[in-house]
């Protein structure tokens, strides 16, 4: 499946707009809700959103024979994604964990290079470095309180996680469906983990307030749901590192989101950050005739 540029620059502009307000949206969300029971939840929510959507295409479910194609990318994508991150937030600042957490597609472009054939040049190489530094100067106002390196190592974990899930997404790209690939990983991540949220936090300590519910709604349908079948798209249509340097730009809407509607303060950091990541996207999509194709 290929995209035009025109249809491919508006899907990305929606993916980086939701997963960038996810971020305080579940901030504000989490003052209502335990943790893992709010990440199971809207996880189902989304996976059964889909899955009604997916019903009608049945026939391309095929589960006999690409049932391990979602259990692998319902482990990588979501469970150890969502997980990992759950649990490392509560041992490392947020913003600290998010510059780890984006490294991302830095590892991406290098296991894109390596697993997908893709091509790797200088201009690319220093895009991506040049992008992780740029989250990393914006994040690094966060990086006060308590620091574990058991944190550490979950925000790594976070970013490897959905590095393999992301190749492994691409590889498989052509067997499967694209909303069951979706829909199936989702419903199974938010069945794992509203299971162990149930085992481990209490369902009433939950305030079920009508701005809760509203703000779980559009995590589960516009980012969740809409948003991976978003990634998706992206993803097995064109180069996954190319996809993964507009990823750069989440914390960036994130934190201008937190600016305008959470009242925090736009800082020097924000400003010398954005301008890196900006950089870093021109640098990896665009190549220049001079620049030196590194081959396996």
């Amino acid at each position: 499946m290929t995209l035009s540029r025109a249809k491919a620059g508006w899907i990305l502009a929606f993916l980086v707009l939701m997963w960038g307000i996810n971020w305080p949206l579940t901030k504000y969300a989490l003052n209502y809700t335990p943790p893992l029971l709010f990440a199971g939840m809207r996880l189902l929510i989304a996976g059964l959103v889909l899955g009604i959507y997916a019903f009608p295409r049945y026939k391309t479910l095929q589960i006999r024979k690409t049932w391990y194609i979602y259990a692998i990318s319902a482990v990588l994508n979501i469970i150890f994604f969502y997980g990992f991150q759950t649990l490392g937030l509560t041992e490392v600042p947020a913003g600290l964990f998010s510059s780890i957490v984006f490294l991302q597609p830095v590892l991406l472009g290098i296991g894109a290079w390596l697993w997908l054939g893709e091509t790797m040049y200088a201009m690319k190489i220093i895009g991506l470095v040049l992008g992780f530094t740029g989250v990393a100067t914006i994040s690094i106002g966060g990086m006060t309180g308590k620091v574990s390196p058991e944190g550490v190592m979950l925000g790594l974990f976070s970013a490897i996680s959905w590095t393999a899930g992301t190749i492994y997404m691409k590889k498989t790209s052509a067997k499967v469906d694209g909303i069951w690939m979706t829909a199936i990983p989702i419903l199974i991540g938010g069945v794992i983990l509203t299971l162990t949220g149930t085992a481990t936090e209490s369902w009433n300590a939950i305030q079920w307030v009508l701005p809760f519910v509203l703000d779980m709604l559009f995590i589960s349908v516009f980012v969740i749901a809409l948003g991976w079948l978003a990634f998706f798209k992206l993803v097995s249509s064109g180069e996954a590192s190319k996809v993964g340097s507009f990823t750069f730009l989440i914390p960036l809407i994130a934190l201008l989101c937190s600016v305008l509607f959470l009242g925090e303060s736009i800082t020097v950091n924000l400003i010398v950050g954005l301008i890196m990541i900006i950089a870093s996207i021109l640098l990896v999509n665009l190549k220049s005739k001079g620049s030196k194709v590194v081959k396996l």
